[in-house]
């Protein structure tokens, strides 16, 4: 990986604790600086108040939802430039194109492979 990219912060907004970490452990293996948040309001106050390459995000939280955030974020002009991943079990292709359209860069159907994850992130982060 470019030297450039290692220092990136990456933030994981993901309800599930597992998935969370797993995500979190592969992109630091990878040399990524990582965020993690449990809910979307804690996703929007990190990336509100750090400097963020890039937002891993899942559609179905408790609370405020992925939809919700990704929607919040697209509007803001501070959070709007981000690129945003969303991670769904969902993989019908009306979420898909639905969450492409409000202005995500990538859509990942978990359970999410190493391999899959390093590749989108790094290319999403080469753009």
């Amino acid at each position: 990986m470019a030297k450039s990219l290692k220092k990136m912060t990456v933030l994981v907004i993901e309800d599930e604790a597992d998935i969370r970490r797993f995500i979190s452990r592969v992109l630091e293996l990878e040399g990524y600086r990582v965020l993690q948040a449990g809910d979307g309001d804690e996703g929007l106050r990190l990336a509100k108040e750090k400097s963020i390459a890039l937002v891993l995000l899942d559609l179905m939280m408790p609370g405020r939802d992925g939809w919700a955030v990704l929607k919040e974020m697209k509007a803001a002009p501070e959070l709007s430039a981000i690129p945003v991943i969303v991670l769904s079990g969902m993989v019908g292709g009306i979420e898909r194109d639905k969450v492409l359209s409000m202005g995500a860069v990538d859509y990942l159907v978990k359970p999410l492979g190493v391999a899959g994850l390093r590749e989108v992130v790094a290319r999403t982060l080469r753009r």
